[in-house]
């Protein structure tokens, strides 16, 4: 059952959990950005269930994350194709990769991020786009954008953390 809340409709967060939150989503636009195309691929890579890999691509294409693209005509085959907005969801396997790394790999990394040129390991962080500066809990607060509803604009004053006397801090 999804939520059904105002808050949660209207969040940026609860539409995009809505879109890629169930786990086998977010495994399959990782192994799409490994160079995934087809269901057999996904199907042996991930060892998911037919049926449930079925749902989740319907789903992933229906909220325009992969086009359906025929490869074979008999017997129709189809091939799962990474569009703009999938593409524009890398970060986010990336600051997953970062923090899996970071916090769940107690005896090193499995799995590195590196540089095409030069193989050179990456690390990544989250940055402004404007200062390059690193994004933090400590230096960010969220404020209502242009279309946030009158609602929306009371939970937002209403948080905690819009006060910085009582902004959340590092350890």
């Amino acid at each position: 059952m999804q939520p059904k809340s105002p808050s949660i409709q209207e969040c940026p967060v609860g539409r995009a959990v809505e879109t890629v939150g169930e786990w086998w989503s977010i495994l399959i636009l990782r192994d799409a950005f490994q160079g995934s195309t087809r269901f057999d691929e996904f199907e042996r890579n991930l060892g998911i269930a037919p049926n449930i890999l079925s749902r989740r691509l319907a789903h992933l294409t229906k909220t325009g994350m992969f086009v359906r693209r025929r490869y074979q005509e008999r017997p129709p085959r189809y091939e799962y194709v990474l569009t703009d907005k999938a593409r524009d969801f890398f970060p986010v396997i990336v600051a997953l990769l970062a923090w899996g790394n970071k916090h769940l790999a107690p005896k090193g990394e499995s799995i590195l991020l590196a540089s095409r040129n030069d193989a050179r390991p990456l690390d990544p962080v989250v940055v402004d786009a404007a200062d390059r500066q690193p994004i933090t809990l400590a230096n960010t607060i969220a404020i209502p954008g242009p279309r946030a509803s009158r609602g929306m604009r009371a939970r937002l004053a209403s948080l905690k953390a819009m006060n910085p006397a009582v902004a959340p801090t590092g350890d």
